[in-house]
């Protein structure tokens, strides 16, 4: 099942359950796929970069918004918005704890024979396409670093 299908299918549930929260965040999920594909003139055939990508930023941009409204004592509006992020973490695969990451990115450095800083693009490169979707990118940039560094 492809995630416009596993979409459509919460969408569904969220509209049975009368979820407004759930419902807000799945329109906005289907409503970026939908941009995307007129975009791109795809008929509905995403690759998985592209679906973590938008997940991605609808998060991104969730969280964000809490963190203003948090900022301007507004709970009201902040609160529904982490739900919102929530909600779309749910169609992202399973995260991977800092212990995998770092894990990950040792093997990588290994791998590669990186050394000091000077090589952190190359790590980061292979890092983020290997994780993407598991971790957040700045959580993978600082553990480079940290491990680069000493």
């Amino acid at each position: 099942m492809n995630l416009l299908d596993k979409i459509n299918e919460e969408l569904k549930n969220a509209i049975k359950a009368k979820d407004q929260i759930a419902l807000q965040s799945i329109r906005a999920i289907k409503s970026e796929l939908l941009l995307l594909n007129t975009k791109s003139g795809k008929a509905d055939s995403f690759s998985d970069q592209e679906e973590l990508k938008i997940l991605q930023k609808l998060i991104k941009q969730r969280k964000e918004s809490a963190k203003i409204f948090r900022e301007q004592s507004r709970i009201d509006l902040a609160e529904p918005e982490d739900a919102q992020a929530k909600i779309i973490e749910r169609f992202l695969p399973e995260q991977l704890d800092e212990k995998k990451i770092r894990e990950n990115i040792q093997d990588i450095i290994l791998n590669t024979e990186s050394k000091g800083m000077k090589d952190m693009g190359k790590v980061m490169s292979i890092a983020t396409s290997k994780m993407a979707g598991q971790a957040n990118g700045k959580t993978i940039s600082t553990i480079v670093k940290e491990i680069l560094n000493s």
